[in-house]
This record gives structure tokens, C-alpha cells and sequence, in this order.
């Protein structure tokens, strides 16, 4: 390359001419000083040019690896400064899981620098026997491949309680076989106990702490699937309205607390689970308890509430207290949930009408008399309200908070009575569903609505309206063609429209649930969920529905100024509904203590009296457009 002969560069290398360093394997090296003289003296017209091509395409070559090694180097950097400085925990194992690599995330999981871990693995630091969710965690990671959201419980070595979240997945060798783990990991601890504690507010009373009527179903379901016997016994506290006019509600609160306490000390004498139905009712369920127990449990309980004494707020004692109760015993007197449920409902109000402080076993005879003879009455007045058009459409404004600006408004159902008096849904709801009325109920509604929108447009804006719609409607496939055929030869805007739909019913028959919601959506309308929080199970599902809105169950807006747990409650739903883009509306909103609240919260959106009560549509309306809703400003 440098036109010298092979020769002449020999004989200079022996006698030391070319002096060359030896590399690790043995190679030599000439020094680039030594290269460029000889290239320098090389007489000209030996290839000097085309080794200078040569010689700065190396050149090129080498400043090109220097480039990319030093890219290289900074993206080793960047990545050591990004996980270093992780708050997460990123770790790698070898194939039997013992760490092999921690950032320093390791101190906030562990307590430990990671030098301390390596070797260690997580489930060293279990709350239960390592092996068994070791064991666990390694047979579905090799079965998936990966693991996401993992929780696991640790105890850390200074003692404290951890609960983390692992995400990991599997690197194999050129051999596919098992090569390690690398992943990483998260302390979730706090979000765990907020979990925790709102599984536990779904599920409880938040003025007794007494398991609630959703865990009394669930309770007597299980039982039922698993053919089970037991007894349910539900009482009400007789004249409770009377303590509550003249005492307060307060004082009214105190007792329910108060009768609670002695039934629950009862209960651990007969073997009784104690629930709070709400209001003045409580449930007693006796699994495996029968006639005897139950008539035995009655009595008990009959007594304690005569001997309860309790303190009003003005120092006056309040006694003779007296409670009425209904029995009903499983499969006996009712083989599914809610004839059980209906039949000890009304046999306790059988022992009301008999002169209160007393039980009453259920009596299959006097009990078909008396619910045929109801049924037969309201499928008539149902009946007759459909064919007379007696349905009348109430409306609610749902109000922007940071405002108190009306922005949509909730359509609610009224019967006009042929007293001239308004019967309220409570009334007649549940029976309509059981009567196949419901549906008709539901479309009736929606075709006055569609009806009112297009005679009417008040100040030429389109307003949004939520509509109530019922499980049994929406699962009705005749039902479902009909009401997609009525909005598509409407000739109103359908985004003008949201379907409220509860979490109840949405919970009992998810896939249908999901495929009418993805329908109409498809068409332009919108989705509430209605009574948002009222069961846990919806924060499993949340992500699934496609819904617009999160309605909060009032029963948690009611207490929010003055109860701590709905308090929390409602700020995690405000941060679930925010996560998942969904905006929130809080129902049963009365003072402008909740409304402060709630907008600390993040909750955009309020519904109450203190805003305004139900109205006829046309007038709620009219109340809207001249301005006449209640402001809170100040």
C-alpha cells in the first residue's frame, strides 16, 4: 500500500527500523507517527493516490464508529439516569427468580440498598409462606410468558406492611430456554387500603358499619345456589317517624346506631348475622336455622329493643320502644332471591297491621291472598294509567358546579292518580317490572320526550336530556328493535339524548348491557351510569362500559359535609371517573357544604333541591330558560 517492496519493510523491522507493539493476541501494531513518515517518504507514483482513497475511507470509517460508540454511550447513560432515577423498581433475576440486578427504587419497596437483595427474591419477604406464592407467581409467568399487575403482600425488613404490584415477563437464551426475569414493580400500598376501604363502604353501612342489603343478597344467594336452609328475619322499629319529627334526625341516627349495638351483642348468642336494610330496618340471617331458632331469635330480639334506653339531645329518656318483624324461612317460603325477599317484607308489615311489637312467621295461604290481590290492583291501575295517558314527565336540571349554571336535565316519570295526586316511580317501578309493564313504561316515556323536543326549543338551544331506562327493557331483543327503530325516525338530534342505566342493572346481564350500549352510541346518544358506587363489583367492569357519565349513588353525597368514609369514597370515584375520561354527576345535592366539597373533588356536575326540585317538563323548562333556578352563589 505504501509502494515500498515486502522486502525493504522486512530488513527495516529486523534491524529495529520499525518499531511495532504487541496487542493481547499477539498481533503488531505500528504506530500512527511511524505510518504517516513512511507514507510521507514514499516516492511518488507508487499508488500514493489510491492508497490516500484507501487510507481516508478508514478514516471515514472510523470516525463513523466513534460516532455511533458515542451514541451508544449516551444512550446507556440516559437509560442508567432513567432507571436509576425511577420510582418504580426495575429489577431483573436469574431463571430461579434470585435478583441479579435493583435500582435504587429497591430502598422504598424493601428498606434494603439493592447490594442487600441481590440473591434475594421477592417472595423472601412474603406476608404468607414464601413457596407457596413463589411457586404460584414462576408457574404462571412460564405459562403466559408475563405477568401484568401481580399483587402481592410483603413485610419489609424493618417490619412494615407493603403491598406491591409486580409487572414481569420471561428472556430466554439462543436456545429459547429460560434465561431470567426482568420487570418491574410498584408500591400500591396506599391504593390498596383505599380499595380496601371502599370494598368495604360498598358493603357496609356507613351509619352502623353494619353489613349492608347488598351483602345480605350476596349472603342468602350463596346460601340458595348451595342448597342451603336458613331463616331471614327483617325488623323496622316501630313509630321511628315519630322519634324523628320531634327528636331530629339526629337524635333519630343515635337510636339506629344504638338499636344496632343491641341486636349485634344479641347476635353472638344465636348464631345471627345482623345487617342494616336502611332507614329504621334491620335483617337477621340465621343460616341453618329453622322454625324454632327463628321464632326463638324473634323473641330475643323483640326484647332487647323494649329494654334499649336512649338519650335524646334535650337530656329526655326515650323508652318503650317496640319493633315489629316478619320470618320467612329459604327454600320454604321462597326458592330465589326475591320472593324470599318480597314475602318477608310483607309478612313484617302483616305484624304491623296486627298492632306492631311482634313477629310474624310467614303464612303461604294469607300471603297469596293478600300479594295476588296487589298485584291484580296495580296491574289495573298501571293499565289504566298507560290507556288514559296518565304518565306525566317530570324534569330535574343537572347543574355545572363551578357555575350553578343548568346544563342538562334528568326526565323523570310521574302517574297522575285519579285523586289528582302525583304518584311517585318508588310506588310502582318494581311492580310494572314484575307485571311486563315496564317496557311500555319506558317507551311511552321516550316517545314524550322525542315528542316535546321537537315542538319545542327554548331559546333556540338544544339541551341534553338523561333518561331513565329499566334492566328488563334493555333486555328485551323486541324491545331494543323497536326503540332503535322510534330514534331513527325521530328527526331529532340523538346526542341530545342519554340513556341512564344503573349499575344494578348493568352488573346482572353485562354482555347485553355492552352490545345495547355499543348500538346506540353507534347512533349519536350518550350513557350514564346511574347509582355509581352502589356496588363494588362496577369498578371491575367500569372499564368495559363505553357510558359518558358516572352518576354517584346519592345515599354517599347525603353525608359527605359530615362523614369522613363517603368522603373518601367519592374522592376515589372522582379519581377512577377521571382516569378513565368519564364525567361525573353527584345526585341528592342539598347544601352548599357538599357543592364546596364536591368541587374540591373534581365532580363537574350536581343534582338536587338545592338546585331545583322536580318539575312538570314544560314548566322545568320554562324555570330554566327565565332564569328562575335556585343560586348558591356566595
Amino acid at each position: 500500500m505504501l509502494g515500498i517492496p515486502i522486502q525493504k519493510l522486512r530488513r527495516w523491522d529486523v534491524q529495529g527500523v520499525l518499531v511495532a507493539l504487541r496487542t493481547a493476541g499477539g498481533h503488531r501494531r505500528y504506530s500512527k507517527e511511524l505510518i504517516d513518515r513512511l507514507a510521507a517518504t514514499t516516492p511518488p507514483g507508487t499508488g500514493t493516490e489510491k492508497t490516500s482513497q484507501e487510507l481516508a475511507t478508514v478514516k471515514r470509517s472510523l470516525a463513523e464508529k466513534r460516532r455511533i460508540i458515542q451514541l451508544l454511550l449516551e444512550s446507556e447513560n440516559r437509560y442508567r439516569d432513567l432507571v436509576e432515577t425511577s420510582h418504580d423498581l426495575i429489577w431483573a433475576t436469574d431463571a430461579q427468580g434470585r435478583f441479579t440486578y435493583l435500582n435504587n427504587a429497591a430502598h422504598d419497596i424493601f428498606d434494603l440498598a439493592p447490594k442487600d437483595l441481590i440473591g434475594r427474591c421477592f417472595f423472601d419477604f412474603e406476608t404468607v409462606p414464601s413457596y407457596i406464592s413463589n411457586r404460584r407467581f414462576l408457574a404462571t409467568l412460564k405459562r403466559a410468558g408475563e405477568i401484568k399487575n401481580y399483587v402481592t403482600h410483603l413485610t419489609t425488613s424493618s417490619g412494615e406492611d407493603r403491598w406491591i404490584g409486580i409487572n414481569a415477563r420471561i428472556t430466554h437464551d439462543e436456545n429459547s430456554d429460560m434465561l431470567g426475569i426482568r420487570g418491574t414493580a410498584r408500591d400500591i400500598t396506599e391504593q390498596h387500603i383505599a380499595t380496601q376501604r371502599i370494598a368495604h363502604l360498598a358493603m357496609h353501612d356507613s351509619l352502623t358499619e353494619l353489613p349492608n342489603r347488598h351483602s345480605l343478597q350476596q349472603c342468602i344467594e350463596a346460601a340458595m345456589q348451595n342448597g342451603g336452609v336458613g331463616a331471614l328475619l327483617f325488623l323496622d322499629i316501630d313509630h321511628f317517624k315519630y322519634i324523628n319529627d320531634n327528636f331530629g334526625h339526629r337524635s333519630g341516627d343515635q337510636l339506629i346506631i344504638g338499636v344496632g349495638s343491641a341486636l349485634r351483642d344479641l347476635m353472638r348468642t344465636h348464631n345471627g348475622e345482623l345487617y342494616r336494610l336502611g332507614g329504621d330496618e334491620f335483617a337477621i340471617h340465621l343460616p341453618e336455622g329453622l322454625r324454632k331458632e327463628a321464632i326463638d331469635t324473634a323473641e330475643s330480639a323483640l326484647n332487647a329493643v323494649r329494654h334499649y334506653r336512649f338519650q335524646a339531645n334535650d337530656q329526655k329518656i326515650i323508652s318503650n320502644l317496640s319493633a315489629s318483624i316478619g320470618i320467612a324461612l329459604y327454600p320454604f317460603h321462597g326458592s330465589d332471591l326475591p320472593a324470599l325477599l318480597s314475602n318477608v317484607d310483607i309478612t313484617m308489615y302483616q305484624a304491623k297491621d296486627l298492632g306492631r311489637n311482634r313477629y310474624m312467621l310467614f303464612d303461604q295461604a294469607s300471603d297469596n291472598l293478600r300479594s295476588t290481590h296487589k298485584r291484580i290492583q296495580w296491574a289495573k291501575r298501571l293499565r289504566d294509567a298507560l290507556d288514559e295517558d296518565r304518565l306525566v314527565l317530570f324534569s330535574q336540571p343537572v347543574v355545572r358546579l363551578r357555575d350553578q349554571k343548568p346544563v342538562h336535565h334528568e326526565i323523570l316519570v310521574r302517574i297522575l292518580g285519579e285523586d289528582g295526586k302525583y304518584i311517585l316511580p318508588g310506588h310502582f317501578i318494581e311492580l310494572a317490572e314484575s307485571l311486563g309493564l315496564i317496557q311500555e313504561i319506558d317507551m311511552r316515556v321516550v316517545e314524550k320526550l322525542i315528542s316535546f323536543m321537537r315542538e319545542t326549543s327554548p331559546s333556540g338551544k338544544k339541551l341534553r336530556y338523561f333518561v331513565n331506562l329499566s334492566r328488563v327493557s334493555i333486555s328485551d331483543q323486541h324491545w331494543i328493535q323497536r326503540f332503535i327503530r322510534l330514534l331513527r325516525t325521530s328527526g331529532i338530534d340523538p346526542s341530545q339524548l342519554v340513556f341512564e342505566i344503573t349499575e344494578t342493572a348493568a352488573m346482572s346481564e353485562i354482555d347485553v348491557t355492552l352490545t345495547f350500549i355499543r348500538k346506540l352510541k353507534e347512533m349519536g346518544c350518550r350513557f350514564a351510569l346511574d347509582d355509581f358506587g352502589a356496588g363494588f363489583s362496577s369498578f371491575y367492569y367500569l372499564k368495559r362500559f363505553e357510558v359518558d357519565y358516572l352518576k354517584i349513588d346519592g345515599s354517599f353525597i347525603r353525608d359527605l359535609a359530615t362523614d369522613v368514609g363517603s368522603r373518601l369514597f367519592v374522592k376515589a370515584l372522582n379519581e377512577v371517573a377521571r382516569g378513565l375520561n368519564k364525567q361525573v354527576i353527584a345526585e341528592w345535592v342539598e347544601t352548599p357544604e357538599v357543592v364546596k366539597l364536591l368541587i374540591e373533588m373534581g365532580t363537574q356536575f350536581g343534582q338536587g333541591y338545592l338546585f331545583q326540585k322536580p318539575l312538570p317538563l314544560e314548566r322545568g323548562i320554562a324555570a330554566q330558560a327565565a332564569g328562575l333556578t335556585q343560586s348558591i352563589a356566595g
